[in-house]
């Protein structure tokens, strides 16, 4: 029976680099049928010899791994963190990466998958106490590439459940509030989400809330609306930021799911981010109590100290979704066959390729030093607004190229780069835009504030 399967396995060999019309041609010279039979009568040698003949006994080239990775960077991790980083690198490909087109294309999100991701252990992965992990900023940057890597999408959700929801407990709320939603946040028992934009405000955030609270006793009164808020739609816990009528300032309140006055509305027919269940708040009279207000957020600029640490995160994830955009365009290249050759050995691909690797490789230089900064206690708002303007743009770029290098393939959701493409946009967009982050780092190294 070997004997057998190792006939077939060098026909196949033989044949498999001919194409339909090349056999479609031969057919009509020779019967293929007899061709075959009188093949199957050689002997080992005969048929070596016949392939040597044909050149079809060529030793395969082996080709260098595919690893965005260029310059090692990980090998300057600690065992436990790169296994840490390779745990979810697996969970990534094996439980992600086979459902997430499907989950993208008709908008949904995949439930399943949260409990399976809480067994990972990363959520509040920085944060002291409360069930967190207590890990460096380092590990968190290069956990949300990771994610990013396979799907923006399910970075963002995590980004909004581990880094801005949770966030704002961490850094705004009373003990008493981190003891009571922290711990089951990190668990994934309950859901987070974060609410700061409006229809009308976006950027003016920090002076323009429209949403107001009105104290009243031990209660307060939120109206207004809160726009594109991720995992609103199904959040337990969600954090709104509204403006203080008496004294014009900036509060947070933790509002649970079922409270009255608070309805959501999923936004639809986007062309980004699609597993994202983005949602429009309602806030009608509803009443939120003073235990649910975040007792140490006092003014915008409490809000901003999460937005820092986040906006950090969001560089990162650009760089994972720059990585996976090259990886796969990458790999496209080394199999698609053109003019006889893979396209990966055509000289204006290899240019492509190269501009791909030198700002995915300067992105991820860039997040490890600010990752490096934050953990020295370091981080300022410039150095987050700059890495994230630079990193975006660069991953704008890396993706472009990648989806033409893939031609007409590279549209298709099943070579995942048209994801990769449409969710760039977003990531381009969220957490300050180029514009006021850019003008952020200008005010710091000008000294002159170009904000109206």
């Amino acid at each position: 029976m070997s004997n057998v399967f190792s006939k077939v396995k060098n026909i196949y060999q033989l044949f498999k680099s001919v194409d339909f019309k090349q056999l479609e041609a031969l057919s009509q010279k020779v019967d293929l049928k007899e061709v075959m039979t009188q093949f199957s009568k050689l002997d080992e040698k005969q048929l070596a010899g016949l392939m040597k003949m044909v050149g079809g006994n060529k030793k395969v080239k082996e080709l260098p791994p595919i690893n965005g990775d260029f310059y090692e960077l990980s090998d300057s991790l600690s065992p436990e963190d790169r296994a840490l980083q390779l745990k979810v690198r697996a969970f990534m490909e094996t439980e992600i990466k086979p459902i997430v087109n499907k989950y993208w294309n008709r908008a949904e999100f995949p439930h399943e998958i949260i409990p399976k991701m809480a067994e990972l252990n990363i959520c509040g992965l920085t944060y002291e106490g409360y069930g967190c992990p207590n890990r460096s900023f380092l590990m968190e940057g290069i956990i949300a590439t990771e994610i990013g890597r396979i799907d923006a999408s399910i970075a963002t959700f995590f980004g909004v459940q581990s880094g801005l929801a949770m966030g704002s407990i961490y850094i705004c709320g009373s003990d008493e509030q981190k003891q009571r939603w922290l711990p089951k946040m990190q668990k994934m028992e309950l859901i987070g989400s974060f609410g700061l934009t409006e229809p009308e405000i976006g950027s003016a955030a920090a002076g323009g809330l429209t949403t107001t609270a009105k104290r009243n006793g031990d209660t307060w009164v939120l109206n207004g609306q809160k726009k594109w808020i991720g995992n609103a739609t199904f959040a337990d816990v969600n954090i709104v930021w509204a403006r203080d009528l008496d004294d014009n300032q900036v509060k947070g309140f933790v509002i649970e799911k079922g409270n009255p006055g608070f309805s959501v509305e999923k936004i639809e027919n986007k062309m980004a981010l699609r597993i994202v269940q983005n949602g429009l708040i309602i806030l009608t009279d509803c009443v939120v109590t003073e235990e649910n207000r975040l007792q140490n957020c006092n003014s915008f600029k409490d809000v901003a100290k999460v937005l820092q640490m986040t906006r950090a995160g969001v560089a990162w994830m650009a760089v994972g979704c720059a990585r996976g955009a090259y990886e796969s365009a990458l790999k496209y290249t080394r199999e698609r066959v053109q003019f006889g050759k893979p396209i990966a050995s055509f000289q204006l691909i290899q240019n492509h390729l190269v501009e791909m690797l030198s700002n995915l490789t300067a992105m991820q230089t860039l997040v490890f030093q600010l990752s490096k900064l934050q953990d020295e206690g370091k981080l300022t708002d410039e150095h987050a607004s700059l890495a994230k303007v630079f990193c975006t743009m660069r991953t704008r770029d890396v993706v472009s190229r990648a989806r033409e290098v893939m031609g007409g393939n590279g549209i298709l959701l099943e070579y995942d780069v048209a994801r990769f493409v449409a969710d760039a946009e977003a990531i381009y967009s969220y957490e300050g835009t180029k514009e006021i982050n850019s003008l952020i780092v200008g005010r710091a190294i000008t000294g002159f504030s170009a904000f109206v």
